[in-house]
């Protein structure tokens, strides 16, 4: 078959459907298994691998062990950039997936440091390290799936499937802790908190089944076709275009900031400094990643119709005026007035310049260096904002317990976004479907 039947095969609607719900399913299973650790990070790890240290100094160490997975990120993103770019989309995402449910169950299995002593938090972050590879290399194979195979009318809906995975994934790891809480205390630290991480590796082969069932993307065969491979795309990249990486980099951060502050470290303040239990906050975090599944295409469809840069510089500035708010909601201690916080920032500025993002990124880099462009911005800002607990609880701690703090740095981030939008130049022209 020829490369050009094969493309007008791999694009009909129901190739696009099928290609975007596989990329919303494996990205759904990489990021639950990234996100249960930050949950895991913010209830138990401080106890059960830092217990000779104070409570602060405790959940500091863990939310450390939490960071190691961003920095990760960028190398996943260079490394895995450079063989998707070179060996294709799907061959890539299949080694991602992998690497990322053999790291994860093998967490499952940690022996803590009663068991083993100074190795257990070794280990823990040895297996952190290789999770972040593995995430670092599944965000822009995913991405580049979906939207390079619905070409050029509908990227921001179809592209939106992936970042939909992320809400997926939030929602099983969140949910699964909320079920191991209703045990016994004693027994949730025990063993309870293992059954997440254990769990993930027969999600693993559901997404394993389902990935090697789909098409390389057609923009890939296309480069391959037309001998256009980049020998080492990374040098390539950065010799054309740090410019984009760099403003993709400060984009993540509008959207990362907040979520990594809202739903890893407000979920350790609220606990430690009001003495809230554990379920109260998790169920707005639950609730937001549940309305996500539905704004988040939304916004991606809407992107579609206004064009990229209208919805994301929206979201930076809903994220810059709800800083203040956002402040007074999570120190009200209403419980109601805290999950609106939580559903709220999410659910509008988080996925207003997260949804678009997918198609974005997609436009910012040539095909050919297409998978290490998106990968590294990414990346780059995702290993800023992996800090985010971790600088928060520093913060804080100097504040005297204040959440100001968080709001400024969320605000902050948010200018960011903001200037970074304004700057973007696509590489992919954009044009806004007309009104019906």
């Amino acid at each position: 078959m020829s490369v050009t039947t094969t493309h007008e095969a791999s694009t009909r609607p129901e190739s696009v459907r099928r290609v975007a719900l596989a990329s919303m399913i494996g990205t759904s299973i990489e990021w639950y298994d990234f996100f249960i650790f930050g949950t895991a990070s913010a209830l138990v790890f401080g106890r059960l691998f830092f217990p000779t240290f104070s409570e602060l100094a405790g959940t500091l160490a863990a939310f450390a062990s939490f960071a190691v997975g961003f920095v990760a990120r960028p190398v996943g993103g260079l490394v895995f950039g450079h063989f998707g770019d070179r060996l294709g989309r799907k061959t890539t995402l299949i080694v991602t997936l992998t690497m990322m449910g053999l790291a994860t169950f093998a967490m499952g299995l940690m022996p803590t440091y009663d068991s083993i002593g100074v190795w257990a938090p070794i280990l823990m972050v040895l297996l952190r390290f290789m999770q972040g590879l593995a995430v670092g290399g599944e965000w822009g194979g995913a991405v580049l799936m979906a939207t390079e195979h619905a070409g050029n009318q509908r990227r921001g809906f179809f592209g939106s499937f992936a970042q939909v995975g992320s809400a997926v994934g939030g929602l099983m790891s969140t949910g699964m802790f909320l079920a191991m809480q209703q045990l016994p205390e004693d027994d949730f630290v025990a063993w309870g908190w293992r059954v997440p991480f254990l769990l993930s590796i027969a999600l693993v082969f559901v997404g394993l089944f389902i990935r090697l069932r789909i098409m390389e993307s057609p923009e890939f065969e296309k480069v391959k076709a037309s001998r256009r491979v980049a020998k080492v795309p990374v040098v390539e990249l950065l010799r054309t275009d740090p410019r984009n990486v760099l403003l993709a980099a400060g984009l993540y951060c509008a959207h990362g900031v907040l979520f990594y502050a809202m739903t890893v470290y407000t979920l350790a303040y609220t606990t430690s400094n009001y003495g809230l239990t554990q379920n109260t906050y998790l169920i707005g975090v639950t609730a937001a990643g549940a309305a996500q599944l539905f704004t988040i295409p939304l916004l991606g469809a809407l992107s579609d119709r206004v064009g990229r840069k209208p919805v994301m510089i929206f979201g930076t500035l809903f994220i810059i005026a709800f800083a203040v708010p956002l402040n007074f909601m999570i120190t009200s201690q209403i419980p109601l007035l805290m999950w609106l916080a939580v559903v709220i920032g999410i659910c509008v500025g988080h996925n207003a310049v997260y949804s678009p993002t997918a198609a974005l990124y997609s436009e910012m880099f040539p095909a050919h260096i297409r998978y290490s462009g998106a990968s590294l911005g990414y990346q780059l800002g995702g290993a800023i904002a992996g800090f985010v607990p971790l600088i928060a609880a520093s913060l804080v701690g100097a504040a005297g317990g204040a959440y100001w703090p968080i709001a400024a740095i969320i605000a902050f981030a948010g200018l960011i976004g903001f200037v970074c939008i304004l700057l973007v130049r696509p590489a992919v022209a954009h044009r806004p479907q007309a009104s019906a």
